[in-house]
Parts: structure tokens; sequence; C-alpha cells
């Protein structure tokens, strides 16, 4: 069973950055966490490699009615999709599409808090990890996997605090690295592996980008 193996996400960041050792001497390394909820996790491994950090802006496609269980994810340059559990749920083409509007909205209406008219970070030819609070379904961390190999990274690496133990596998082929220090099993869901695991909030992130003045 999941237990709570973290008290909260800074606690879960300083777990990941114990098994990101080897990347202290990394040079122009980039942290990038997937906002909301990977971002406090990402600024301790930011902190901690004395790395750059920027904030990955995706969003889950839930199902209507059943928002928890992802029919894929989307970020301003890529969207994967569950097409199986799209045609199982029943899901049609308009109410997808209503899904993918609303989530459009929502991402550009982020990207406008969290980055106040700065550009994204530079990523072409840079070792980036992407640091999320956890896997469930992995489909928005996929999601930023591709965004950051079409923005041209050199390596990309995925961290993350729990996931179940198949997204080792599952993330074989899309990043260079997979780290996760916990893989409970049955995994349930994300927030069972924390004590404290409440949502995180524009202010909180934007608050986390301002500490990093290289962001």
């Amino acid at each position: 069973m999941n237990r709570a193996h973290y008290r909260d996400r800074a606690a879960a960041g300083r777990a990941v950055l114990d098994r990101l050792a080897d990347y202290r001497t990394e040079p122009d390394l980039l942290v990038v966490g997937l906002a909301r909820g990977g971002v406090p996790v990402a600024a301790q491994v930011a902190a901690g490699l004395d790395a750059d950090m920027d904030v990955a802006v995706v969003r889950k496609l839930g199902l209507p009615g059943h928002e928890e269980l992802a029919l894929g994810a989307i970020s301003g340059e890529h969207m994967v999709l569950n097409n199986s559990l799209v045609r199982s749920q029943g899901v049609s083409a308009a109410a997808l599409d209503a899904v993918i509007e609303r989530e459009r909205r929502e991402l550009a209406r982020r990207e406008a808090v969290y980055r106040g008219g700065r550009p994204q970070a530079a990523i072409a030819e840079r070792t980036v990890i992407l640091v999320d609070d956890g896997l469930a379904t992995g489909a928005t961390m996929h999601v930023a996997t591709l965004d950051a190999r079409a923005a041209g990274a050199s390596r990309v690496v995925v961290a993350v605090p729990t996931a179940p133990v198949v997204a080792r596998s599952e993330f074989a082929f899309l990043a260079d690295e997979f780290v996760c220090p916990y893989t409970p099993s049955p995994f349930i869901a994300v927030g069972m592996s924390y004590r404290s695991f409440g949502q995180v909030d524009d202010e909180e992130v934007c608050a986390i980008l301002a500490r990093f003045s290289r962001y």
C-alpha cells in the first residue's frame, strides 16, 4: 500500500536531489518544474545543484465529469492522447474539443502569470532536468519531454519523488534518464506518498520563480 513517505514537497525535492548528485558539476544545467505542483520540488533540486530554473506549463486533459482521470495532456506545443481510453469512455469529438479548448485557455493564462513577459529559458544544447511532484499516468510529463526534445535539449532527465514501478520502462524511450526514489506497489495516487499535499497556487509558483534571479 502507498504510505506517507515524504513530509511535504520540499522534503521530496531533497530526496530527488540526493539521486542527482552526479549533476552538481554539470555546466549550464537547467531544472524545469512542471506547474504547479512540481515547482516547489524543482526549487529544491535547482538550489542544490546551483542550476538555472524554469517552469513548464502543461495541463492534464481530464475525462468530462471525472477530471481526475487523464485522457492525455497538452502544452503550448504538443498534445498526447490516450486514444483507447477516449474510445472506451465514449468521449465524443465535440466533448474532447471542449476539454482541449478549456485547457488551452488555462495554459495561456498561466504562461502570462508565471512569466510576466519574460522569455522561456533557453533549452537548446543543455541538459534539462524535468521535475514534478510525482507521476500517475505520466501524461503531463510525456508532453514536457516532447517540448524539451523539440527545443533542442542535449539530454533530458525525468526526476520525480514518486511514481508507479512501470513508469521507469514507460519513460525509457522518452528520457535519457529516469530518477525516482520511491515506487510504491500498488501505486494508488501521488498524494498518498505525502503527509502534507496541499494545492500549490499561482502565488507560490511566482514567488519561487522570483527567487531564481537567473530565470
